[in-house]
């Protein structure tokens, strides 16, 4: 709650920009695969064109995907498109530290290829995590897993959520600087 408290300021300025460059929708709602497998809405500042994935279906973010509006890449780069995804901490359905959510589609997909790959849901998916600090965007899946199950294994320590939280914060504020 005081996340959002501290926030709102912001969260009012990346809404108007949304509104005034992008037109349409503000936020963005997907279903994504949550602790136990249940399923849940995550909600986001919209980052790319309305409709994206009207054409293609449901296809992975790429590093430079050609659906990100100019906006949206800078949204991205701050991590502040994830902020509405307090309201999802909010609701108990997502953590502040834990795996990255991913959509039904892909979770059936990777459960098929990558071993241990189902052990993400046994905790509730976080806004951000160890692989969201250590690796690059387009970290492949099976890569991001490792740091998941590391996370899981140690997620109860309070230190070690505490540095990633305050990684999370550094590699926000250090955007901002660049």
């Amino acid at each position: 709650m005081a996340l959002l408290v501290v926030f709102s300021p912001i969260m009012l300025v990346v809404a108007a920009l949304i509104k005034i460059t992008m037109g349409g929708p503000i936020l963005y709602g997907q279903i994504r695969v949550g602790k136990n497998g249940k399923l849940f809405k995550i909600y986001k500042f919209r980052s790319m064109v309305q409709d994206a994935e009207a054409k293609t279906g449901p296809v992975l973010a790429t590093k430079n995907d050609p659906r990100v509006t100019g906006l949206g890449k800078f949204l991205r780069a701050s991590h502040l498109d994830e902020l509405p995804q307090l309201l999802n901490v909010l609701s108990g359905q997502m953590s502040f530290v834990g795996p990255r959510p991913e959509r039904p589609e892909f979770v059936n997909q990777f459960n098929e290829q990558i071993v241990n790959y189902a052990k993400r849901h046994n905790v509730k998916p976080g806004i951000t995590g160890l692989a969201q600090i250590c690796l690059p965007y387009d970290a492949t899946a099976s890569d991001k897993l490792h740091y998941d199950l590391f996370y899981i294994e140690n997620k109860k320590s309070v230190v070690f959520n505490l540095v990633i939280s305050y990684y999370t914060a550094l590699k926000m504020v250090t955007f901002f600087r660049a």
